[in-house]
């Protein structure tokens, strides 16, 4: 846990260089501008597919179609799950400018200044990196729809859009905040090994895409802060291993010749 408050105080600290915080504002306002234009002409036609969606179950149906406040109750209920879909459509979005254009600007700035001892091993690309999001955002738009049905219930959706978005965020940012320095090998153990606290790091940035004028750069500042947690990793486990980290070699010992 102390390695994720770390990576945020060094992600804020980052904001100073120059050029990374226009990276950490566009893609958010750039995802907030299109789903802005689409919620404007789609508002009344989603309500309206919500309400009737439910309307059609056989089961709750006829009770809806008969109690005025029951009703009334579903109209409100329906507001909030398309408002609540907004949220992670942008955030998914974001995410995917961010991971695709902005965090590969933002990762060769800050590893020039604060990780410039880590060799370069270059394990993914930038085609890999495309290609992960474009599948992390398919799965995740997977997980929302199938858990639709769910959002009707009070706080279910609140629940299920920050527990897929702690999902996307690893997926997509784990594989970038290494694909520059970590060789094949190391991408694949550090992101099983540390699954667990990337999702917990994941987690804690969905959570910001819920608070005002923060969302807007929530994804970029998430994808910052894989990027300090995961090389702060890769250091470690490199030091771990005796290996040194600036020419990769194995680290002489006081026996050897």
């Amino acid at each position: 846990m102390q390695q994720i408050f770390v990576s945020f105080t060094r992600a804020l600290r980052s904001l100073g260089q120059r050029g990374i915080l226009w990276q950490l504002i566009w893609p958010g306002l750039a995802a907030a501008l299109l789903w802005l234009v689409v919620a404007i002409f789609s508002w009344g036609a989603l309500v309206d597919g919500v309400v009737s969606w439910v309307q059609g179950w056989t089961w709750v149906g006829p009770w809806v179609s008969e109690s005025e406040v029951a009703g009334g109750v579903l109209l409100v209920l329906a507001k909030i799950v398309v408002f609540l879909l907004f949220v992670p459509m942008i955030y998914v979005t974001a995410a995917m400018l961010v991971a695709v254009i902005a965090l590969p600007i933002m990762l060769e700035k800050v590893a020039l200044r604060e990780y410039a001892d880590l060799e370069q091993r270059r394990g993914g690309s930038n085609l890999g990196s495309a290609w992960n999001s474009a599948l992390a955002a398919v799965l995740f738009l997977v997980g929302l729809l199938v858990s639709l049905p769910f959002w009707l219930i009070p706080g279910f959706g609140l629940v299920a859009s920050v527990g897929l978005t702690a999902w996307l965020n690893q997926k997509a940012f784990g594989y970038d905040a290494l694909m520059l320095h970590a060789d094949t090998a190391e991408m694949l153990a550090l992101r099983r090994d540390l699954r667990a606290q990337m999702l917990l790091l994941g987690g804690l940035c969905a959570l910001l895409a819920y608070v005002p004028f923060v969302n807007i750069v929530a994804p970029a500042f998430c994808g910052l802060a894989f990027v300090h947690y995961m090389l702060e990793a890769l250091r470690r486990e490199r030091a771990e291993r005796g290996v040194s980290i600036l020419d990769a070699s194995p680290v002489p010992t006081s026996g050897s010749k």
